[in-house]
């Protein structure tokens, strides 16, 4: 994984290399028009928007690279800057664009702290761990992955055009429309290809996790960006230059939505941090237990290659998988709920997801929480279909969590617990504990990456 971004990060600097070069040495061509599309790539750098997962998005940045990229008349007069041109000017637009937005939060950052410690590179709060590392530090890598995908789109497009090739084709009217949406597909799916591999080296996530999660980025924003930089590219031919600030409001007003909608599952996130401490604090649970058996429960999650999007929610339920504790008129002794009967576990189980369900959280985050003491095999023996991969890893989290607490108050030390801990899960391996993600344990503990 740390190869293939490697290889991503290499590769741009070196496409961008020689047609900055270029460009600097023969100056450009049209420059009011580089100007122009450079100037809207850095705005909508400096104005980039963090989505779901924990990314950082540039939508007017990246629509007018992939326009100028696809752009061919210009109010029905023949362009001439080619693919070196692209390149060079959405690498330095991006650039210029990241250099900005960076001297902002710097400048921002020095007036809020007020002389505290600064917060650079910590997650914001309400903000799941479970999505992995937090996008701050992978600026390099969206301008490396909008070289790469601008340039891809600018060989597919300008070669033929410049040549003269489009023209001897049947492409006019809503056939050179249909044509110049095909490229844009095209690159947007390669697109999604260079940030799953880029998401992978990140965050740990199996390729095909990470491209399912790039995939649906790409049918909610991503459509919303390929479709903007297609219309500017076909407007501004027959309109000029002034199409490029009046067609990316619409792409504003959808980049406001979507920071809202950040904002409210930020909040979101804070409501359930607070909820799992609720059983700390009453003193059912141990300092701690949530935590680690969410923890424990992603790095299963990523282990079983789950997205992103279901590693968040399985986290907000690991979280909240004991809040049913609270309807006990004892706590349980060490809050190993591991170590009741299963009916009572499951009595737990239901009564927290009745609590969950009223706060607001997605629905596969209740449903999960209210299955997670269920048995893995029906009465008849065969595997419960029904029984969601969530609810079967918070339960081995949980016990395994339980288990290890219990060892280590009676003075077992690492590794012997965690082995002593292993083995007895596996005396009920098929029954409580399902066995896929039981080997899923063994394989994070070979490895050295279980939750303490």
């Amino acid at each position: 994984a740390a190869g293939a971004a490697t290889a991503v990060r290499v590769a741009a600097a070196a496409l961008l290399a020689g047609p900055v070069g270029h460009l600097a040495a023969d100056g450009p061509a049209q420059p009011a028009v580089a100007l122009a599309f450079g100037g809207l790539v850095a705005l909508g750098e400096c104005v980039r928007v963090t989505l779901p997962g924990d990314r950082e998005h540039a939508p007017i940045g990246t629509a007018a690279a992939l326009a100028y990229a696809l752009l061919g008349p210009l109010r029905g007069l023949p362009t001439a800057h080619g693919v070196l041109q692209v390149v060079a000017v959405a690498g330095a637009g991006t650039l210029i664009g990241a250099a900005g937005a960076a001297a902002f939060r710097g400048v921002r950052g020095r007036v809020t702290t007020k002389g505290k410690a600064s917060d650079c590179g910590r997650r914001p709060r309400g903000v799941p761990r479970a999505i992995g590392p937090t996008a701050a530090g992978s600026g390099y890598d969206r301008g490396a992955q909008r070289v790469l995908t601008v340039g891809f789109a600018a060989v597919l497009f300008q070669p033929l055009y410049n040549s003269g090739a489009l023209d001897r084709l049947p492409l006019a009217g809503p056939a050179y429309g249909l044509f110049l949406a095909a490229v844009a597909a095209l690159a947007g799916l390669w697109d999604a290809v260079l940030a799953a591999v880029l998401e992978r080296s990140r965050s740990g996530l199996r390729f095909a996790a990470a491209l399912e999660d790039q995939l649906r980025s790409l049918l909610s924003i991503g459509t919303a960006i390929v479709a903007t930089g297609l219309l500017l590219s076909l407007l501004a031919g027959e309109v000029g230059l002034w199409a490029l600030p009046l067609f990316c409001v619409p792409l504003l007003l959808a980049q406001t939505s979507f920071r809202r909608a950040a904002a409210v599952r930020a909040t979101t996130g804070q409501t359930i941090e607070t909820l799992a401490r609720a059983t700390e604090v009453a003193g059912y649970t141990t300092p701690g237990h949530a935590r680690r058996v969410a923890d424990t429960a992603c790095a299963l999650g990523r282990e079983l290659g789950l997205g992103s999007r279901d590693l968040a929610l399985l986290e907000y339920a690991a979280l909240m998988h004991d809040i049913g504790q609270l309807s006990l008129v004892e706590p349980v002794p060490g809050g190993a709920t591991a170590l009741l009967p299963d009916a009572e576990q499951q009595r737990i189980a239901r009564l927290g997801s009745e609590v969950i369900r009223r706060t607001g959280v997605p629905r596969q985050v209740w449903q999960q929480v209210a299955r997670l003491a269920d048995p893995c095999r029906l009465a008849d023996g065969r595997p419960d279909a029904s029984l969601p991969l969530a609810a079967r890893i918070i339960r081995v989290a949980n016990a395994h969590d339980d288990l290890l607490t219990a060892a280590r108050r009676h003075g077992l030390p690492d590794p012997s617990g965690r082995l002593d801990v292993l083995q007895r899960l596996r005396l009920d391996r098929g029954g409580s504990y399902d066995p896929v993600v039981l080997d899923a344990l063994a394989r994070m503990g070979r490895r050295g990456r279980g939750a303490d």
